[in-house]
């Protein structure tokens, strides 16, 4: 079988939350999986992102998750996730959700946070279709999706980009809430068992979110994960 490519945002004041991620996939994955980091540096360098920095940007890997379907030459399916994800369960359930007519698949979050700022200190702001980018399953080959080249994602704003503006809602598939279970808004009631936990407020790495819900579960897999 053909390996799952998953893309994952990088940011260098995240690095331990990126090897949770990392090291949870692979605890719980049988399937070949590729994990390979959007590094900002490593994009600039090839001269496929040379957008100025934007103050609102809370990551690193803010606009370069767009870059996603380049980066996979326009073929088959790949899939993005933020750093601060944690995966329970094997990714591989993934390959169940793959509509050639659709262009990618998301958990479409009714999401309005009430906190004025979110991890590190960054504002929060609020937006429609807010955190649906966090994690996609991409149909890299889709006609729609073949339009965003590295010059549409450095040249688009934010909000063109996160709200999905250059697809039509009919081609954006919907995954159940388990794949992208956003910690201090969703709740058990609503998923007792995700797949993967967003700790998009901040995670378990910060000292004021040590103690959030599947904190113990991180903190396994702190314990075992590289250095």
């Amino acid at each position: 079988m053909q390996p799952i490519n998953l893309y994952m945002g990088y940011d260098s004041r995240e690095d331990q939350a990126f090897k949770i991620a990392y090291t949870s996939i692979f605890q719980n994955t049988k399937h070949h999986v590729r994990v390979m980091p959007l590094s900002l540096p490593f994009l600039r360098e090839r001269n496929l992102y040379w957008r100025q920095e934007d103050p609102l940007a809370s990551t690193e890997f803010a606009f370069s998750r767009f870059l996603v379907p380049y980066l996979n030459d326009y073929r088959g399916w790949a899939l993005f996730c933020d750093c601060d994800f944690m995966f329970r369960h094997d990714i591989s359930r993934i390959l169940d959700y793959r509509d050639e007519t659709k262009a990618l698949y998301v958990v479409k979050h009714d999401y309005k946070p009430t906190e004025e700022t979110k991890m590190d200190g960054k504002p929060q702001t609020q937006y429609p279709r807010k955190n649906w980018s966090s994690l996609m399953w991409i149909n890299c080959n889709h006609e729609l999706v073949r339009r965003m080249t590295p010059e549409v994602m450095n040249r688009s704003s934010g909000l063109y980009l996160h709200r999905f503006q250059w697809l039509t809602d009919d081609v954006i598939g919907e995954l159940p809430l388990e794949w992208n279970y956003l910690e201090g808004w969703n709740t058990p009631e609503q998923c007792a068992d995700p797949i993967a936990v967003h700790f998009t407020r901040g995670g378990p790495w910060f000292d004021e979110y040590k103690n959030v819900e599947y904190a113990e579960e991180w903190n396994k897999y702190a314990s075992i994960a590289p250095r």
